[in-house]
């Protein structure tokens, strides 16, 4: 800990500060999100449709806007979107709290998943910024306070839902206020020229041929493409995990333990050893290798799920629980360690393809590609465990997101050895005096 402290120290201060800012922003996302559902359908009494397009307008909202989004910051610079999310979040947030209108939730949802579309983007380029030829590393430690928010914001949420709902989310709100404050008065003003050869291209050019640029990229979008399978994997904390414990561990207060156990084995393997992999990786490897393997552990994540398919189901006792708890928790480790090994290099390889052009642009449109991936990974992957069990095949679940982390690593390995993984964008020729 000692390390990553004087590591943060050696930064510059405007990457000291944005790696707090992601800490507080999943901070006050996670103590909220969780009991979203909970609080519209138990309090508000929706009924499960509506909560369902509550939840969903948010996801989409931010989801399909992350290519606008990163386009802004590209052409206004990083830190008016990343302060305009997190103004735009406290107003959606404090809403939620305070209405009980369908027509309002919703409004205020959409707000909630827009602003995650403006600051998003930006933060990752403004940091590749400024972090400089130590963007590995930074991202690295971006990942640790990342992770540090989501496992500490539950925690927070849950002790202020106990008292009321609405108090959650007005503290939620509170805080991405304060935010606000603090990056108006002390974050620096970064454009995406400031740090490039020199010219500010993204004035010059319009926005459609931005885009379109950007879509002739074919490396960018082979690396886009292969690395949806990395956010499919690792969604499965949320997803798979939970559902297997809880149909060995059953609902009450074992199943859930054994569910936080999950959640606590991830983030703190994550917060513990996050710098030492990749530091580790780095002398050792090349980035496309590092990718690669990272893939190639978060497939073998569910190996222990396929084996313990294997053993017969006790009836009941300390058995049954040491299946229904231990292998998912191994499973949980393991995608957090393949996380470790590839999320600094992933977004590292993101701002190498693009050239050092439109990073921000580049972000949000590789954030929207793995977006609709994950969404359709979970459909499916809620349709397998149906189908698995409905026809006494439990294994077949865990097989295919076996396969899918096999076929993403080769892919990688494959688009490395190619030399794809280094090719930049061209470099924007100056224009006629």
């Amino acid at each position: 800990m000692k390390a990553m402290l004087t590591q943060i120290r050696s930064y510059e201060r405007s990457v000291q500060l944005l790696l707090v800012n992601q800490f507080t922003i999943n901070l006050g996302f996670y103590m909220l999100m969780p009991y979203l559902a909970a609080h519209l359908s138990g309090t508000l009494g929706l009924a499960g449709w509506l909560v369902g397009l509550v939840l969903g307008v948010r996801n989409f909202s931010q989801q399909g806007m992350f290519l606008v989004g990163g386009t802004l910051a590209d052409r206004l610079g990083y830190k008016p979107l990343i302060v305009a999310g997190c103004i735009l979040r406290t107003v959606g947030f404090a809403t939620l709290g305070l209405v009980d209108s369908v027509a309002a939730l919703i409004i205020a949802s959409a707000a909630t998943g827009f602003a995650g579309a403006l600051f998003n983007p930006a933060v990752r380029a403004y940091l590749a910024a400024d972090a400089g030829e130590r963007r590995v590393e930074a991202f690295a430690l971006f990942n640790v306070f990342y992770q540090a928010g989501i496992l500490l914001g539950p925690l927070v949420g849950m002790l202020l839902t106990g008292l009321d709902f609405r108090i959650t989310c007005l503290v939620s709100a509170a805080i991405f206020a304060l935010l606000s404050v603090v990056q108006i008065r002390s974050l620096p003003a970064r454009r995406a020229a400031d740090r490039t050869a020199g010219t500010d291209t993204g004035a010059r050019e319009s926005v459609l041929g931005q885009w379109r640029g950007i879509l002739r990229n074919r490396a960018f979008l082979l690396f886009a493409t292969a690395m949806i399978g990395s956010y499919v994997l690792s969604f499965q904390v949320y997803l798979a995990l939970p559902l297997e414990v809880r149909r060995l561990g059953g609902d009450g207060e074992f199943g859930t333990a054994a569910v936080a156990l999950l959640f606590a084995a991830s983030g703190l393997s994550t917060i513990f050893g996050q710098t030492k992999v990749t530091e580790w990786c780095k002398e050792r490897l090349e980035p496309g290798q590092a990718l690669a393997w990272g893939l190639l552990s978060m497939g073998l994540a569910f190996v222990p799920l396929l084996a313990a398919t294997a053993v017969p189901v006790p009836d009941e006792g300390m058995g049954r629980r040491l299946l229904a708890a231990v292998p998912p928790t191994l499973a949980a480790l393991l995608l957090a360690l393949g996380t470790m090994i590839a999320y600094p290099f992933e977004m590292d390889t993101i701002v190498r393809l693009s050239g050092d052009r439109f990073v921000a642009t580049h972000y949000g449109l590789y954030n929207t590609i793995c977006g609709v991936g994950i969404t359709l990974g979970n459909l499916l992957t809620g349709a397998a465990l149906d189908a698995a069990r409905a026809a006494g095949m439990s294994a077949l679940p865990w097989l295919a997101l076996v396969t899918l982390g096999v076929a993403c690593a080769g892919s990688l390995y494959g688009l490395h050895r190619a030399g794809r993984l280094t090719h930049t964008a061209p470099e924007p020729q100056p224009a006629a005096a």
